[in-house]
């Protein structure tokens, strides 16, 4: 049963009472401001709401993410309430961008993380681009690039961390962070 203090609030108490899931995004739409979550254990797929992803700080995640999360049992299903850790998902091949391609994740994780806006990201078209904070220069942002990162979509004015290289028609972001993440608290 979903606990909750008389304003309709989920309190501490009820978050340490909920079971600790370690899983997979099945999906996550933010559009619908929803998705679901499958538990390595197995059993029925967990609502994950889009109001507890972004208490995490992202507005998106992409399919395959590994997640854990706190769970509450309702009556209409089993439902995440605080996402506790996101890891991107395996790749399984290299993102093939001839500006990355010879990089290492390690020589990526060396370059500076660099608070960052998005200026536009549209998803059907593949990219977008970001501006680094104080800098008014366009970074290109690349789908693969988000994916591999662990995100689905990217919204206009949303803050992030990106990592950036140098390539051949400007630059373009290595690896794209959720602020939150990023940056320590």
């Amino acid at each position: 049963m979903n606990k909750a203090n008389n304003n309709g609030h989920m309190t501490r108490k009820d978050l340490d009472d909920g079971r600790h899931v370690h899983g997979t995004i099945k999906w996550f739409d933010p559009s619908k401001g929803y998705g679901f979550v499958v538990a390595d254990e197995g059993g029925q797929d967990i609502l994950l709401h889009a109001n507890v992803l972004r208490n995490f700080g992202q507005s998106s995640v992409a399919d395959g993410v590994e997640i854990e999360v706190l769970v509450q049992d309702t009556q209409r299903g089993s439902q995440a309430v605080e996402v506790l850790s996101l890891a991107p998902p395996a790749v399984a091949e290299p993102v093939a961008l001839a500006d990355i391609e010879g990089y290492e994740e390690k020589d990526l994780l060396q370059l500076e993380l660099e608070p960052a806006r998005v200026k536009w990201f549209d998803k059907a078209k593949g990219f977008g681009f970001a501006n680094i904070f104080g800098n008014d220069e366009d970074v290109f942002v690349h789908i693969e690039v988000l994916r591999r990162s662990g995100l689905a979509d990217l919204q206009p004015g949303e803050a992030i961390c990106l990592r950036v290289l140098d390539g051949k028609r400007g630059r373009m972001a290595a690896m794209v962070h959720s602020w939150e993440t990023a940056v320590p608290v």
